[in-house]
């Protein structure tokens, strides 16, 4: 050795931009929009057309704890949806709020974390049964968030939301 540190050394700097390029290129790659239509509650909140709407079902009675999506400055209590904007068997994406909610039967509400446990992609849509990741094609049951089809090994986490009267709220 020649009495280099590692922090200074030209080895650690182009390590430091290779892995920075690279989290840009994934933050690229699974950030944003990501397009991918919409499935059987639509995809209102992405499409520019109505911010702040839901794309997919929303859950009736609170479904677990918190995931770490949530944050502290968060829209916890704001009212997501109406009973009516999920569809029974379908879901919808609340794109800002990182939240899917669905409807698997008729007034059982759920509510999942909207963030793909493979690579932290935004869920797309919602249809024929599943949340559905347009990055890699994972699917999600929207009865538990379970993985019906990979590459995701892990369930999508559950996330608080509360029904009072018509109204579905962010617990």
């Amino acid at each position: 050795m020649t009495g280099t540190t590692p922090s200074t050394s030209p080895r650690a700097t182009r390590r430091a931009a290779l892995l920075a390029a690279g989290a840009a290129a994934l933050a690229a790659g699974c950030g944003g929009n990501g397009g991918g239509g919409a499935g059987a509650g639509g995809d209102a909140a992405g499409d520019g057309s109505s911010p702040g709407t839901p794309s997919d079902t929303p859950s009736r009675t609170p479904s677990g704890t918190p995931s770490d999506t949530a944050t502290p400055d968060g829209p916890a209590g704001r009212e997501l949806a109406t009973t009516d904007d999920i569809p029974v068997g379908g879901g919808v994406v609340f794109r800002e709020e990182k939240v899917v909610v669905t409807q698997p039967e008729q007034g059982d509400f759920k509510a999942f974390s909207a963030i793909c446990t493979h690579q932290s992609c935004l869920v797309a849509s919602v249809s024929d049964g599943t949340v559905d990741c347009a990055c890699h094609g994972s699917r999600f049951r929207i009865t538990d968030g379970s993985v019906e089809r990979g590459p995701a090994t892990r369930a999508l986490p559950a996330e608080r939301i509360t029904v009072e009267g018509n109204s579905i709220r962010l617990a």
